[in-house]
């Protein structure tokens, strides 16, 4: 009989104490929905805002009594035809893609080669000269860009958009190498050993066991290498002034602001159209993007 009473008059606290792990739960729950809920305004208002705007006709941008920021009265779409049909915003559109994709390959040749060499082929130095070129990415571009001007210059390739193809890896390289190095260094060592007894070289490792393996972390620094290259703002403003050589990024507002005169329509749905790869990219290859970021966190 004492026990059953003894408990029995455990119970009541038990039955709190679970309540109240349910209200705090549910508390928690509903202070991240509205976090997110005020983060997700935050965030999405530029690109609606520019989304309205880029919907305006220059009429009724310019209407100031009777704009309303948030609300479009005639909605059209000529901003987004005059850009397309405009042979110069197509060429800024190929000058963005051709130097994207040569700066992802020139990017991903170099960081895998040196993410395995670094990763793997342990040897002396290794883990300093690790630490070393994660530390170049922490230099900023705004100060680089300065002895980079006259390197570019040195080999004639200012005001050429393949120069940028020289200047992006700064960027996208020891990054990139930093993601893979954690990626190659989570993968377990059995299988170098297994690989070095049935009598495989090292580069055979590489493009038969890791580069497959790896290929999340793969995919997370080629992700981070085009994001890079294709909004890249400070170096092409640096080294492009010719309008035929210009990316998407520096040719739609270069050519759409003339003195104190803003082509607003044309500006944002130009913004739009240039963030529009990255956008897809990401939507599809958001698992593999935050994989690879993560893959560090799990070694061993």
């Amino acid at each position: 009989m004492s026990a059953t009473a003894s408990t029995n008059r455990g119970l009541p606290g038990i039955y709190h104490k679970a309540g109240s792990l349910r209200a705090e739960r549910r508390w928690a729950l509903w202070t991240a929905y509205v976090s997110l809920a005020i983060a997700a305004i935050f965030m999405l208002a530029p690109p609606f805002y520019m989304l309205i705007t880029s919907l305006k006709t220059s009429a009724e941008i310019a209407d100031l009594g009777a704009r309303t920021p948030w609300w479009v009265r005639n909605p059209t779409l000529e901003n987004y035809w005059a850009l397309l049909s405009s042979e110069m915003f197509r060429g800024f559109f190929w000058n963005s893609v051709k130097v994207t994709l040569a700066v992802v390959a020139v990017t991903m040749v170099i960081s895998v080669f040196a993410a395995f060499a670094l990763g793997r082929m342990r040897f002396w130095g290794s883990q300093v000269l690790a630490t070393g070129v994660f530390l170049t990415y922490l230099v900023p571009d705004t100060l680089l860009f300065i002895p980079l001007f006259q390197i570019v210059g040195s080999v004639g390739l200012l005001n050429n958009a393949w120069g940028l193809v020289l200047v992006y890896p700064t960027l996208t390289v020891p990054f990139c190498t930093w993601i893979m190095i954690g990626y190659f260094a989570s993968i377990p060592k059995e299988l170098d050993e297994a690989a070095l007894i049935d009598g495989a070289n090292w580069m055979q490792m590489l493009f038969r066991i890791f580069i497959p393996v790896a290929l999340p972390g793969i995919i997370a620094a080629t992700i981070f290498a085009f994001t890079v290259s294709w909004a890249a703002f400070v170096y092409p403003t640096a080294f492009i002034s010719s309008p035929a050589e210009m990316p998407m990024t520096i040719g739609v507002v270069s050519q759409l602001i003339r003195g104190d005169t803003f082509a607003w329509g044309q500006l944002m749905a130009g913004a739009l159209l240039a963030a529009l790869p990255p956008v897809v990219v990401y939507a599809f290859l958001m698992d593999y993007y935050i994989a690879g970021l993560t893959a560090g966190a799990t070694k061993g």
